[in-house]
């Protein structure tokens, strides 16, 4: 009896609709899922199927790693600000004529109630800091990014990451709190009361499960800086986990 050969994907990971994708995909008995994790989180999760971690040495790598391995799509589900990698991977398909789709959740919108203020880079955000009043302040901004405001010595951060930064910036006056979500609105609303927080700043990451930050500071009257995502090459998109199954379907006439 003839064995089967499996189609290769891989999908661009690490984010929670990745690990979503990896379990839904690892399952067909079509498909061989290989998953590609940045490195930079240590003892990281490992998605359904099989994993490669560290990068491919920019887009010409890329190329040359779908080449070898003969990967049919590229699913690049990485976070809405791996804008390097987003480039990489448009670049990357392009050259090897190998199929991409974008998987990226939808960005949070101010509702009315919100006090958001907008920011395209952490300078601003620390204009935004500097020029508004600021005193008490939830940096959500990823262990990675933080060295911009270290220097506001007005102001007490409550930094929260999910491991810790190394190294870590020298704030004059601040508290670091491990903790990984999802959060729930209560934990929210609690943390924000605890430690008389009167301003968040964050990325605009969308999903759910950070989102609860948001909901809390509208109860409040909490201001929120909040950074805008980055350019991205444009693609076809999915916004959910289904609609990137749906295109990798066998109705869609994309595999063989």
């Amino acid at each position: 009896m003839q064995t089967q050969t499996k189609t290769k994907i891989l999908i661009l990971g690490g984010t929670t609709e990745g690990y979503a994708l990896a379990d839904a995909l690892a399952t067909r008995a079509d498909l061989r899922v290989i998953n590609s994790l940045a490195g930079r989180t240590d003892h990281p999760r490992l998605p359904a199927g099989e994993t490669r971690i560290g990068g491919f040495g920019g887009a010409a790598g890329l190329a040359d790693y779908l080449r070898e391995q003969g990967i049919r799509a590229v699913i690049d589900a990485t976070h809405p600000f791996a804008a390097g990698m987003g480039w990489n991977a448009a670049e990357g398909c392009r050259a090897a004529a190998v199929p991409l789709l974008r998987l990226e959740r939808p960005a949070w919108s101010a509702v009315p109630g919100d006090r958001w203020e907008s920011v395209a880079d952490w300078a601003g955000a620390v204009a935004a800091l500097t020029g508004g009043g600021s005193r008490r302040v939830l940096l959500a901004v990823g262990r990675q990014e933080l060295a911009p405001f270290a220097g506001l010595d007005a102001i007490w951060f409550l930094i929260r990451a999910v491991t810790p930064p190394d190294p870590m910036p020298p704030f004059p006056a601040s508290e670091l709190l491990l903790a990984r979500g999802p959060f729930d609105l209560e934990g929210e609303r609690a943390l924000l009361d605890d430690h008389a927080i009167d301003t968040i700043v964050c990325k605009n990451s969308g999903g759910e499960a950070t989102a609860a930050k948001l909901t809390a500071a509208r109860e409040r009257g909490i201001r929120v800086i909040i950074r805008e995502r980055p350019e991205r090459p444009a693609l076809l998109t999915a916004a959910t986990v289904a609609e990137a199954v749906a295109w990798l379907s066998p109705a869609s006439g994309l595999l063989p």
